[in-house]
C-alpha cells in the first residue's frame, strides 16, 4: 500500500465507488496514474457482470455485484485508516441506491456524490450520514485534463477535504465553491462547457470544409487553433477582450469576423444557453 501519509492523504484510505461507469472509471484511473493508491485500496459495485470483469482485468479492482458489499468492504481496517464512498450512478438510480445502503456506512466514512442534481442534505439524510462532499467533474477529466467544483458539508473536517483535493486534482483541477447553488452554475459552465466547446469546434471545422479545406485538414487547424488559443490565454494571464484586441486590426479580417458573430448575438446565446442549462441543473435537484 503507497506509504507517506503526510503528503498524500490518500495512502491509508480505502475507496468504494457505487457504480463504476465513465466518470467513476475517470477518478480511477486518474488515482492509479498518480500512484495515489493501489489497486488493492479500491473496491467497486455494479450491477452487470461483465461490467464488473472489465473493471477487475483492466485496473485489478475488487467487484462486487451488491453496493452495500462494496461499502462493506471498504470499512477502514486500522485506526489510522480512512474511507471514501463515491456515489457514480445515475440521476434516476440514487433514490434506490441510497435506500439500499441506509445504515451501511460507518462514522468514519466520507460520501463524495457525483451525482448531478443530488443534494448533501438529500444524500445525508437518505443515507443517515453526516459527512458528504458535492462535486462536479466535466468529461476532459477523462485524460487528467478536467475540472471539478465541489463543495462539503458542515461535517467534513480538514482531513477529509484534503482527501477530496487529492482525488479531484487526479482528474485535473479542483475549484472549491461556497455552496450548492454555485455546484449548479458550475454544471452549467464548466460541466455542460464541453458541450459549447465541442459545438463551437464542429461550427469552425464545417467552415473550413465550406471554403475547400479536406475535413481531416480543417480538424486539424481548429483543434489546434483553440489548444493553442487556451494556452496562450492561461499563460498570458490578460483578459480575453485584451488577447481579442491584439489580433484585431482595423478593417482586418478579425474585424470583419467579429462584426458578423456581435450582428448574430453569439455572446447572447452562449449566455443564453448557459443560463438555460443551469435552471435545468436545479430542476434535476428538485426531482430526485
Amino acid at each position: 500500500m503507497v506509504t507517506e501519509a503526510s503528503t498524500n492523504p490518500l495512502s491509508n484510505c480505502r475507496l468504494a465507488f457505487i457504480g463504476c461507469g465513465v466518470m467513476a472509471e475517470a477518478i480511477i484511473t486518474g488515482l492509479l496514474r498518480k500512484k495515489l493508491v493501489e489497486a488493492d485500496q479500491i473496491v467497486g459495485s455494479h450491477p452487470r457482470l461483465a461490467r464488473r470483469q472489465e473493471m477487475h482485468v483492466k485496473y485489478g479492482v475488487e467487484m462486487f455485484e451488491k453496493n452495500r458489499d462494496a461499502v462493506t468492504a471498504s470499512y477502514p481496517e486500522e485506526p489510522e485508516d480512512s474511507s471514501i464512498l463515491v456515489l457514480a450512478v445515475k440521476p434516476q438510480r440514487l433514490h434506490r441506491v441510497l435506500e439500499e445502503l441506509k445504515g451501511a456506512l460507518v462514522k468514519e466514512q466520507l460520501v463524495i456524490s457525483i451525482v448531478a442534481g443530488a443534494k448533501m442534505e438529500t444524500i445525508a439524510e437518505e443515507l443517515l450520514h453526516a459527512s458528504v462532499v458535492r462535486t462536479m467533474p466535466n468529461t476532459p477529466a477523462q485524460i487528467g485534463e478536467g475540472v471539478t467544483a465541489w463543495t462539503a458539508s458542515a461535517a467534513v473536517n480538514e482531513d477529509q477535504e484534503r482527501q477530496v483535493c487529492a482525488m479531484l486534482d487526479a482528474l485535473g483541477k479542483s475549484v472549491h465553491v461556497e455552496n450548492e447553488r454555485q455546484i449548479d452554475m458550475a454544471t452549467a459552465l464548466s460541466a455542460t462547457g464541453p458541450t459549447y466547446i465541442f459545438m463551437v469546434m464542429e461550427a469552425l471545422i464545417d467552415a473550413g470544409v465550406h471554403l475547400g479545406f479536406s475535413r481531416h485538414v480543417a480538424e486539424e487547424l481548429v483543434h489546434q487553433t483553440l489548444l493553442g488559443s487556451v494556452l496562450f490565454a492561461r499563460e498570458s494571464h490578460k483578459h480575453p477582450a485584451e488577447l481579442r484586441n491584439m489580433v484585431t486590426s482595423p478593417g482586418g479580417t478579425s474585424a470583419e469576423a467579429i462584426y458578423q458573430m456581435e450582428k448574430g448575438s453569439l455572446r447572447t446565446i452562449m449566455s443564453k444557453a448557459v443560463w438555460a442549462a443551469f435552471q435545468r441543473a436545479e430542476s434535476l435537484g428538485k426531482k430526485i
